[in-house]
Formats: C-alpha cells, structure tokens, sequence
C-alpha cells in the first residue's frame, strides 16, 4: 500500500498529538510531534539563557542543539530527545509552556526546524502536528486535518493534564496560558496558525478519542481506495 504524509494542524490542547499517536499506531507509520520539537528548543533556550530576541545567540544556540526520536517500546510511543537526553517530560512543564509561541515565532527557530521536519518526511508514511505543517511544512500532504475544540473544554482538557504533575498549577493560569499561546500563534509573522484550503476541519468538542480515530481513518480509506 503507498504511504502518504497526514498532518494534523490545530490549536492547543485540541487532542492533536493524542491523534496523531493514534493513527500513525493504527497505520504503522511514524509519528512525529513537531511541538515538541520547539518545545526542546524552548527548553535549551531557557536552560542555557538564550535571549530569543538576539539573532546571534539563537544562531550560536541552534548550531548546538540535535532533536531527535525514538521509540519507546514500553509506552508504545515516540519520546523526543534534546542532544541526547530524553526529555519527553521536562519539555510539558507549564515554565516550558508559557515561552514556547514566543521561542516558536522566531524566524530562524522557524527555518531550524521546518527543515528538519521536512528531512524527517521525505519517505512519507509519516503523521505529524503542529501548527504550520499542512501549510508550511507539508503544503503538499496527501491528507491534512485541522482540529479545533470548544475554548472552555480546551482549558480543562489542559488542566487535567498538568494537574496530575503539578496539583499547584490553576486553571486561571492555564486559561492565560492557553489564550497567550492563541494570540500569538495566530498573529506571529512568520507561518502563523491558519487552516490549510484543502484541510478538513475536525471539531472533537464532543468526541471520544476512539471516535476521532474513526473519522480519521475514514478519511484516510477515502483517499486510498
């Protein structure tokens, strides 16, 4: 069977990388999680205190900074891993949350990574998301899904999830958090979020993870048969 590429574009906490986990599981394809990505970036920006508004020190930074997957047989899913070091779960801390649009609208952050995305996909048979990847990265891509979910839902879904590894953290600021990220994915200059002309909109507001799976899969028959 041929192999296509599938990206799944959205706003955060919209349930994008559950599905793409999903899909790229149930096509034997592989997964690649674009956010995380920036999110490692973000990571070594804090870390080593790159002032993501001095083109020089994001460049030096860059040149010092190798992401990469692999497959975590245990958890059935890929992890990312910065230089090295997994860092699958530093990367989701709300620190890293709060910075990663600011840290991802910069252009050379932008061309940095768009690049090794692009690497990455040259064999298709590949499921990503992000948030510029049926438009930018991937504007070819067989199948393109954006997925978008009530605001309020989006909140909770986000609250839950953090809570489990902070039960400190608010939902008032997970609320700003999220809304800062919307603004800004959408405004920046450089590959703002919008939704593809050929992308089919998938509103999992009251969905199941099971039931955006199937409707996924669905598309993906369409296109093959």
């Amino acid at each position: 069977m041929k192999k296509i590429i599938i990206t799944i574009d959205g706003y955060s906490s919209c349930g994008k990388s559950t599905l793409a986990r999903q899909l790229a599981r149930e096509l034997n394809y592989v997964y690649v999680d674009s956010g995380a990505m920036y999110r490692a970036i973000t990571l070594y920006f804090l870390r080593n205190h790159i002032d993501w508004q001095n083109p020089q020190q994001v460049r030096e930074a860059l040149d010092n900074i190798e992401l990469e997957f692999f497959f975590n047989e245990e958890k059935g899913g890929s992890e990312i891993f910065l230089n090295g070091e997994n860092v699958e779960y530093l990367v989701r801390e709300l620190i890293v949350a709060e910075k990663v649009s600011e840290v991802a609208a910069n252009k050379d952050v932008r061309e940095f990574a768009v690049a090794a995305q692009q690497k990455m996909g040259e064999g298709k048979g590949i499921v990503m998301d992000g948030r510029d990847i049926g438009t930018t990265v991937f504007p070819h891509a067989e199948l393109k899904l954006f997925m978008t979910a009530d605001p309020a839902v989006r909140v909770e879904r986000r609250y839950k999830e953090l809570y489990a590894k902070n039960p400190n953290v608010s939902i008032e600021d997970i609320k700003a958090n999220l809304e800062l990220r919307d603004y800004i994915d959408t405004n920046r200059e450089i590959s703002p979020l919008r939704k593809a002309d050929d992308a089919i909109v998938l509103d999992n507001t009251h969905l199941t993870h099971q039931q955006q799976l199937q409707f996924a899969l669905k598309k993906v028959k369409e296109l093959m048969d």
